[in-house]
């Protein structure tokens, strides 16, 4: 009489690795997400809700409308959870070509995610602010509206801090698709160009005290190249990524 045996995790066929084709489909999907998230919470939630300069406008369109406020935590969170996914996922695909460099890009996508996650804690510390709780009476108003304030900006120092690892990230990136030719070079040396500017804006936001006066030059020099970049390597992961090279 013979007896079953139980069969591990590891060989179980449906926790194989993905293969390359679907870990690019895995991390295409997981790009888009992160877009139509991102957009939504940074531009739409936080661009339109805070008032540079201005904290009691800032709680005032924060107080008049905390259901937009919270679906911008949400969008955020689900940029946090799909970055880590995509890391993952890009580790698998390129893998290939550099088995070291494919996971140290996907590390410093992970730290940058870890960076983004802390600063949502000021996002909660927003709502906590707000919530209207019997031991806020220690404070005035003024005093609540500076330090919403204060949490809004620690988020976006936080999240300025992980960029400089995306950045990292970016260039690693690049030089896989580069090592790779599955790809055109000219992706790659885009998404390099693109990671070398965020580490440089988020070293401008250190050294340089009027920052502000050149926003705007920094803005164009990292937005430009970031989202042509991602953009078209987003299209490349979902039509061709991880077919065999004489298909791509």
């Amino acid at each position: 009489m013979t007896t079953a045996t139980p069969t591990s995790p590891t060989m179980n066929p449906s926790f194989a690795e993905p293969s390359p084709r679907r870990a690019s489909l895995i991390a295409g999907i997981g790009y888009l997400i992160i877009f139509l998230a991102a957009i939504f919470a940074n531009f739409i939630v936080l661009q339109g809700m805070v008032v540079d300069g201005d904290a009691a406008a800032t709680v005032a369109n924060i107080s008049d409308n905390p259901g937009m406020f919270r679906l911008g935590l949400v969008a955020f969170l689900v940029v946090f959870i799909a970055d880590v996914v995509v890391a993952w996922a890009l580790w698998i695909l390129f893998t290939g070509v550099n088995r070291e460099l494919s996971r140290l890009a996907a590390w410093m996508r992970v730290v940058y995610t870890v960076f983004l996650g802390v600063g949502l804690i000021f996002f909660f510390s927003v709502l906590q602010l707000l919530s209207g709780a019997s031991w806020l009476g220690a404070f005035d108003q003024g005093q609540i509206d500076g330090q919403v304030m204060l949490a809004l900006q620690a988020f976006d120092a936080a999240w300025l801090i992980g960029l400089a690892a995306f950045g990292v990230h970016l260039i690693l990136l690049g030089t896989l698709i580069v090592r790779s030719g599955v790809a055109p070079r000219v992706l790659g040396i885009l998404l390099g160009i693109a990671g070398a500017a965020y580490i440089i804006d988020t070293v401008a936001h250190g050294v340089i005290a009027s920052y502000d006066d050149y926003a705007n030059l920094f803005l164009a020099m990292v937005g430009i190249p970031s989202v042509v970049g991602e953009l078209w390597f987003t299209l490349w992961l979902l039509l061709r990524g991880g077919k065999p090279r004489t298909a791509a």
